[in-house]
């Protein structure tokens, strides 16, 4: 028995160091790519190199960064807020209540997850001329939104459901409204899984290329997914250098919204473990 745990336990620590270098490679080829002095032709791991802060500056003299960051965070921002108020309000509303398709609605929305954004393309671009929502912030966030409805929804019903619907009904019994119970009972303890949507949606705009592109058209609305692309997509003239130092930074907002909603994601699972 010992020996088969040993065995199991040399697995488990091989898939995890196996990862983690996986992970850890390519971001530690960025790291040193954005502090090397000049530029280099590819991603390369040397630690010979010297070290320079002028990256970061460049980045904002020769380019258009800091107006590519602004857009991708107005557009961040904008989808979390909204995506996260339409899923938990749809979410609740799946789990305790029932009403006219109810479940066709469900599998339409697993149906619609499984279609690739890339086939929606043209018909984005023709509901952008038609709306005269290309080049527009709005729109892009629109269809960030709608997106990611259609899956969260599932997970935040799913979520929803390990709440004791009896704590609504007690909530009645004193005299609470629907709304009241939703927002001062049942979402309170959904707060794990808001802060998980919250961050998922805050992220999209910020690792999406393909759609920016598409429906982004002026150099000074994109986004920086796509403002970045422009450093390393000429074969004759690749900004490696800068290409590294601005993806750095684009993980800065992430990670200070991950740290700050790190402390939901601890308290559901200390919650999860109590109730087990």
């Amino acid at each position: 028995m010992k020996k088969i745990l040993k065995k199991s336990n040399f697995f488990t620590y091989f898939i995890l160091i196996f990862a983690s270098i996986i992970i850890i490679f390519p971001l530690l080829i960025t790291i040193i790519s954005a502090f090397t002095v000049g530029n280099v032709v590819a991603f390369k791991l040397e630690f010979h190199n010297q070290w320079t802060l002028s990256n970061f500056t460049r980045l904002f003299s020769e380019s258009m960064y800091g107006q590519w960051y602004v857009n991708t965070l107005i557009i961040a921002v904008g989808t979390m807020v909204f995506q996260v108020i339409t899923v938990t309000l749809s979410g609740y509303v799946y789990s305790r209540y029932s009403f006219i398709g109810k479940k066709q609605s469900l599998i339409f929305f697993l149906i619609v997850q499984m279609i690739p954004t890339m086939s929606a393309l043209t018909a984005f671009y023709v509901m952008g001329l038609l709306a005269n929502g290309l080049d527009q912030y709005w729109f892009l966030t629109l269809i960030y939104i709608g997106g990611g409805i259609p899956m969260n929804t599932w997970l935040m019903k799913g979520y929803f459901d390990t709440i004791p619907i009896s704590l609504d009904e007690s909530a009645k019994l004193d005299g609470a409204g629907s709304f009241r119970i939703f927002a001062q009972i049942v979402a309170p303890l959904v707060k794990p899984m808001i802060a998980v949507q919250a961050l998922w949606a805050f992220m999209t705009p910020f690792g999406d290329y393909m759609l920016s592109k598409f429906l982004l058209r002026s150099p000074d609305r994109t986004t920086v997914a796509v403002g970045l692309q422009t450093f390393i997509n000429d074969t004759r003239n690749q900004r490696v250098t800068l290409f590294a130092a601005g993806a750095i930074l684009v993980a800065l907002p992430i990670a200070a919204l991950f740290f700050y909603l790190q402390k939901y994601f601890v308290a559901g699972l200390s919650n999860g473990g109590v109730k087990g």
